[in-house]
């Protein structure tokens, strides 16, 4: 028997209400805050995820699925959502639009990750960027919009973990503190992080394994070695998340997973989870444009896990909206009565009313009671008798009232609420 791949999953109609909370919550926050929506392809040529994520993150050395198309070019299953967008405003001459453009996309990525709670292949984001402005007001409005969208799906107890990594000027003299740091240390590390010692030291910081918490929780502050531009740029932005009475917490470790990023980093995390079950987070990516061929452009980024909130909601009991079933069941006996009922169905439905019909050969009293079931207020009933009469029975199911009308009449009163 088939089975859903590892690490992929099947959402089914009873947790789909939680999807279009999430979906439409978003979306009308993007809309006050401004971001229109992006569609871009499922998967890019690979090239641009080895320039823009970085060839030696976690990502593209071991997660990314790749393959050849059959014109022999190499293609890559998106594993992150902001390389494709920055990829369109750079293909589609955004930066003649007036600045910063603020995008927003739902999308779908794939990691070939370990499958466990809350991570998955095959897993879906709700991205926003603001591309083509260095204001550190951005980076706060960008921030205080996805704090504002769990607070109105009515997340509880989270924290805004805050830091700077500061930029091209000043982190390399960091860089090399941080090698000095580790060099008695390499012996102690875990594999990965003796790798990331001579390709990407930074990415120490990062390491989730606890062998390395140690040697991370001594490591130099890189906020020790900002220089004056990302100084300012970070205490500027911290006003403007006070003034939005947000819960910062200064992280000096926290540099995120993807080499793109400069100044600005953030992640919200659930007060029981930590970083390894980050609802969301991001950062300011001022250099990317230009390494994927524009100019030299700033930005700045999210991306929340739609299944993460989804495991948050669940766990602090919050319930979605419930997704509207049908208003309107219409019950038949006969050919000719099913003709009809068929008719009466696509007229109600034209009219904006939610309706299902009888199928197959179930007894009048099987298809009330299928009606029930399915929790419909109102039954219209069509026999031969209504038939001959030019009439349908419109039944209450709540209160057991039943009326007769012309199938027009009825129609009318179903659409105007019953």
């Amino acid at each position: 028997m088939f089975q859903a791949p590892r690490g992929t999953q099947d959402i089914l109609p009873e947790d789909a209400a939680y999807w279009l909370f999430v979906e439409r919550t978003a979306r009308d926050w993007a809309a006050r805050y401004g971001y229109g929506e992006i569609r871009t392809p499922t998967f890019e040529e690979t090239g641009l995820f080895l320039r823009g994520v970085g060839d030696s993150t976690d990502i593209v050395e071991k997660e990314m699925y790749t393959f050849q198309d059959k014109g022999g070019g190499e293609l890559t299953l998106r594993p992150e959502g902001t390389a494709p967008i920055v990829r369109a405003y750079i293909e589609h001459g955004m930066a003649s639009r007036p600045q910063p453009v603020r995008l927003f996309s739902f999308v779908n990525c794939f990691r070939y990750d370990r499958p466990q709670r809350g991570r998955y292949r095959e897993f879906h984001q709700w991205d926003c960027e603001a591309i083509g402005e260095i204001d550190p007001l951005v980076d706060a409005e960008l921030i205080i919009l996805l704090w504002r969208v769990y607070q109105a799906l009515g997340l509880r107890d989270l924290t805004l973990q805050l830091n700077s990594i500061g930029d091209a000027r000043c982190r390399p003299a960091y860089l090399e503190r941080l090698r000095e740091y580790y060099r008695p240390l390499v012996a102690t590390v875990c594999p990965d992080c003796r790798r990331r010692y001579e390709t990407n030291p930074l990415r120490l910081l990062d390491c989730k394994n606890a062998a390395c918490q140690a040697a991370i929780a001594g490591a130099p502050r890189l906020l020790d070695y900002l220089c004056a531009e990302c100084a300012e740029h970070f205490a500027a932005l911290r006003a403007y998340l006070a003034d939005a009475d947000l819960p910062v917490e200064i992280n000096p470790r926290l540099v995120r997973g993807l080499d793109y990023y400069t100044k600005t980093v953030f992640e919200v995390w659930p007060a029981e989870a930590g970083a390894q079950s980050a609802l969301g987070g991001g950062g300011r990516y001022d250099g990317l444009v230009e390494q994927l061929g524009g100019r030299p452009t700033p930005a700045i980024g999210f991306a929340t896990g739609i299944e993460r909130i989804i495991l948050n909601l669940k766990a602090q009991s919050i319930e979605p909206p419930l997704l509207p079933g049908p208003r309107v069941y219409v019950a038949h006996l006969g050919d000719r009565p099913r003709r009809e009922a068929m008719r009466l169905a696509d007229a109600l439905r034209q009219q904006g009313v939610p309706t299902l019909v009888a199928v197959g050969g179930r007894s009048m009293r099987a298809q009330l009671r299928h009606a029930n079931a399915l929790g419909a207020p109102w039954v219209v009933v069509i026999g031969e008798d209504e038939l001959a009469r030019g009439v349908v029975q419109v039944k209450n199911m709540r209160g057991g009232e039943s009326v007769e009308l012309a199938p027009q009449a009825a129609v009318e009163r179903l659409a105007a609420g019953g």
